[in-house]
């Protein structure tokens, strides 16, 4: 089977799974292989003409990805996500609703949009600021050429887009939060300069020390006198189990196994009431 479109959509002879394109334009006539191609059942023949339309109208994506370039994606990547478009165009185009081109470059050019929302953001970003920001950047870019100020004032910008002040400040955010800096990054310039990783707090543990005690003073409360003594002996005073043993009158090894007793009610205590208040929390959520 011979795969051929000349300019004017007549088939003429050539080799199999070609398509001829009209003299610089990057826009085949290509009407008769697409009816051609709803027509045909599944096999190796109609993968062929698949191919060949691909394979003619792969300029006009490369076309597509090049209004693309300089914006932090290499052209290559950006000319295979546009044959990925491409693709699926061919794939999805239905002849009787219009001209291929018509269908084909917002399919393209809406990949190429979703590449760069998906796999170039650093951070996920919600599409409604990704949006701002495109609005922001574009009228920055107008306002510049057009009044010849370096820096169009927020107001400028708004008035411009049509975008309230706010909704312009969240681009102009999101214009500096298309990739995240790192943390080794200097953040002041001279001998005083600090990384940005200087600027985090660290864990302080003392708050687990607080999380821990205020768990801990039920299970105490309900202790008998003389274990609670002998904890506070132990931890507070740092009393040895010796010294405890004498100022009590009994043995090191009756204190060793009251602190050991005392610590593990005390314990369960307190993980029991942290189950409970988790169940507790649950039911809220359940019922709200």
């Amino acid at each position: 089977m011979l795969v051929n479109v000349s300019a004017n959509g007549s088939g003429t002879s050539a080799r199999p799974g070609t398509i001829d394109r009209r003299s610089h334009d990057d826009a085949p006539d290509t009407a008769a292989a697409f009816a051609r191609l709803a027509a045909m059942d599944e096999g190796p023949e109609r993968d062929a003409v698949r191919d060949a339309l691909v394979q003619a109208w792969l300029p006009m994506a490369h076309r597509i990805a090049g209004r693309f370039r300089n914006r932090g994606e290499s052209l290559e990547d950006l000319r295979q996500v546009a044959a990925m478009g491409l693709v699926k165009a061919v794939d999805r185009y239905e002849p009787e609703r219009g001209a291929f081109e018509s269908y084909a470059v917002p399919t393209i050019t809406g990949e190429i949009k979703r590449h760069f929302r998906d796999r170039m953001w650093t951070l996920r970003v919600p599409r409604r600021v990704q949006d701002l920001r495109n609005k922001v950047r574009v009228a920055r870019r107008e306002l510049s050429q057009t009044s010849g100020a370096t820096e169009p004032s927020i107001a400028d910008i708004a008035a411009h887009t049509g975008l309230t002040e706010e909704e312009v400040n969240a681009g102009m955010e999101a214009l500096e939060s298309f990739s995240a800096l790192s943390l080794d990054a200097e953040m002041a310039s001279g001998d005083d300069g600090y990384s940005l990783a200087d600027t985090l707090g660290s864990c302080d543990e003392a708050y687990d020390v607080v999380v821990d005690r205020e768990a801990a003073k039920e299970g105490l409360r309900r202790l008998p006198e003389r274990e609670r003594a002998i904890l506070y002996m132990r931890f507070f005073e740092d009393m040895t189990q010796n010294r405890i043993a004498d100022r009590l009158g009994i043995s090191q090894m009756h204190v060793s196994r009251l602190i050991s007793r005392s610590c593990a009610r005390v314990r369960e205590e307190a993980l029991g009431q942290a189950a409970r208040t988790g169940d507790r929390d649950g039911r809220r959520t359940r019922d709200s």
